[in-house]
Formats: C-alpha cells, sequence, structure tokens
C-alpha cells in the first residue's frame, strides 16, 4: 500500500508507522498554524459522523498536501471524541469511519482487498464469486451483523469455507474496521489537550446536542417519548448511535411506535443511522409491520420480549405489566391525571391507564 491508501485508510498499521516516520508530534498536530487545515479536517470528518456519512475525499498519489492533510486528520479527530468523551458520540464516529471505509473497499479489486484483509489477520482464498473464508474467520467478521442472511446456518459451508461475494467481504470488512477504530476510543486527555482543542469543540458539542435532542422533539406531536418502556428507549437509542439491532427487537420496535401513532416516515428517520439502512427495504419492512398487507402486527409482550433477550433495565412500573404498551398506556395515564390534578380539573376515568 501507498502514502494515498494510508490516507483513505488510517488505522491500518502501515499509516500509523508512516505517521511515526513523519516526526509529527502531538503537540506540533494540535497547536502548529501549519496544521491548522488538518485540524478543520479532523473537525469536519467528527461533524459528518453526527450527520450521519463521513465523506473521503478522491486522492491520487501526487496530491501530497491533500494526502498529508487527510493521514493527520484522523488522529486530531480522534482527540476531539475523546475530548467530549460521549459514547453516543464515540459510536457514530466509529461507525461512520467504518461504513466510508466500506464504500470504497467494495469498489476496490479483489488484489487490493486480499492485501487489506492481511492486516486484519484476515487470509481469505479466491472463489468464482468473491472469496472463500474458513468459517472461524467467517465467524469473527460476522458475529456483530443481526441479519438472518449472516448466520452461519444460514450459508453454505464447503470444505469448512464459506462463500462470499467482493461486497459481501467488504462490509464484512467494516466490522473488523469499526472494531479497530473503536479501539481505545475515548483515549486518555490531559485538561491542557482539551483546552487547546476546544475551538474545535464548540461547534461539535453544539451540533452533538442537536443530533441527540432530534428524536422527541415536537415533530412527533402527541407521542410522548419520555414516557416509554426502557426497553423501547434502549432499543432507539442504540439505532440513533448506529448499533445494529437484532431482527426481534428491530420488529418490537417498530410495531410499538407504529401503534402508539408514529408515522411511517417518522419511524424511517430513526432508521437511518443503522450500518446496513436501506431506504427500500426499509420502508417495506416498516409499511409491511404498519399492516400494508392487511395485517396490523401488534408489538411482542414482555414475556415475548424477555425470551429473546430485548427486556433492557426493567424498572418498577415493570414488574406491575406484561406488555410495553401497558406501560405506555399507564405512565400517559398518570400524566394526564397530575396535570389535571395541578390544573384543579377532574381526574380522568382510572380504566383508561390499561388502555392498550
Amino acid at each position: 500500500m501507498d502514502e494515498k491508501d494510508f490516507a483513505l485508510y488510517p488505522y491500518i498499521s502501515g499509516a500509523s508507522a508512516h505517521v511515526k516516520s513523519l516526526g509529527m508530534s502531538l503537540d506540533r498536530l494540535v497547536t502548529s498554524r501549519a496544521m491548522e487545515s488538518a485540524r478543520i479536517r479532523g473537525k469536519e470528518r467528527v461533524m459528518q459522523a453526527i450527520e450521519g456519512e463521513l465523506f473521503k475525499p478522491s486522492l491520487s498519489a501526487s496530491d501530497e498536501q491533500k494526502i498529508l492533510l487527510e493521514l493527520l486528520s484522523y488522529p486530531f479527530s480522534r482527540i476531539l471524541v475523546s475530548s467530549i468523551d460521549d459514547s453516543f458520540l464515540t459510536r457514530r464516529y466509529c461507525l461512520a469511519e467504518a461504513v466510508a471505509s466500506y464504500k470504497l473497499l467494495k469498489t476496490s479489486d479483489l488484489d487490493f482487498l486480499e492485501e487489506f484483509a492481511s492486516d486484519f489477520s484476515v487470509y481469505p482464498d479466491r472463489s468464482d464469486t468473491g472469496f472463500k473464508l474458513h468459517f472461524t474467520s467467517y465467524i469473527r467478521m460476522a458475529s456483530s451483523l443481526k441479519a438472518i442472511e449472516w448466520k452461519l446456518v444460514n450459508r453454505k459451508l464447503h470444505h469448512g469455507n464459506v462463500n462470499v461475494s467482493k461486497e459481501e467481504f467488504s462490509r464484512l470488512l467494516q466490522e473488523l474496521i469499526k472494531e479497530r477504530v473503536e479501539h481505545n476510543l475515548p483515549m486518555p486527555v490531559n485538561e491542557e489537550l482539551v483546552e487547546s482543542c476546544e475551538p474545535y469543540l464548540v461547534e461539535i458539542q453544539e451540533l452533538l446536542e442537536e443530533r441527540k435532542s432530534t428524536f422527541g422533539d415536537s415533530e412527533f406531536e402527541s407521542v410522548e417519548t419520555d414516557l416509554f418502556p426502557p426497553c423501547i428507549t434502549h432499543a432507539i437509542a442504540n439505532t440513533q448511535a448506529g448499533v445494529n439491532l437484532a431482527h426481534s427487537m428491530r420488529f418490537a420496535m417498530t410495531a410499538f411506535l407504529i401503534t402508539i401513532g408514529m408515522t411511517v416516515d417518522d419511524i424511517m428517520n430513526l432508521f437511518t443511522a443503522s450500518p446496513d439502512f436501506d431506504i427500500e427495504k426499509a420502508r417495506y419492512q416498516i409499511e409491511h409491520i404498519a399492516g400494508s398487507s392487511g395485517t396490523h402486527y401488534k408489538p411482542p409482550s414482555c414475556s415475548t420480549m424477555q425470551t429473546y433477550g430485548n427486556c433492557y433495565a426493567p424498572d418498577e412500573m415493570c414488574k406491575k405489566i406484561s406488555h410495553p404498551l401497558n406501560y405506555y398506556s399507564r405512565k400517559v395515564w398518570f400524566r394526564k391525571r397530575d396535570a389535571q390534578k395541578a390544573a384543579g380539573n377532574t381526574v380522568p376515568d382510572k380504566s383508561q391507564k390499561n388502555d392498550s
């Protein structure tokens, strides 16, 4: 790999060695006026990650300045993420870096993919359709993927190998990239370093708070998001942070949100941060759950959620109900009761609190 590749994939071992060979100190990267462009690009990487997509520049071997800027912006972006030290930001940043790499890798030739994979101790063999992976390597790479098509049981095994296309192999590499980028994040940063980065942190923090507050604002009108049961709140937080949900949890969350009044577009907006977001596939699945096929699907009961490992941090209210919808309706009833008491009005009919 050459310097251009190091700039586009700055987390590979060769890139780290190359940066060290430049004699670039942390102090110079953070404070030198000559490094201002790299710092601005580093801030841009983080902000693009918050917004949903990190864009890699087009580089040629002759673009020495652009290559250096892109290469050095990566460690600075990690410093910024570490300075803010927010788990939501860290997950989104790592995912965005990995997805941006995936989009480049899937257009690369097989020779490059083989060389790239070797940096992660993955050594595939060629096949007619792409690559053959030993099942142990496949399991390692696909373990975090929740969609059923990635499960080993749904793959053909031939002499201990799994066949994957070039695009599938690139998608599997994305998981290893995310894992490597996430390693050691957040890094330890002292107060002096954070203070030096402050001019670059303000805009990032503002955008981060705006993005984190997107869910639950007035666009959902009568839906009271702060009254959701813990399982649904947790699922939404993971979705917003770019975590891939298990199929059963994705169904439960979608069915719950549809049932309490969210629109298909509302829910589509939640899923845009998912690593494998496919707008057409997502819309079809959400509309199907909403009743486009003639059947309106209800969210599963608490016992079913527990069976599939989707019950998360149950609170005192959870002990009194048997369904997530009961949780929500009770919370809504209590809020209306308290509001009317405060206003001196009649308390709503108690029977309403069990509506689902």
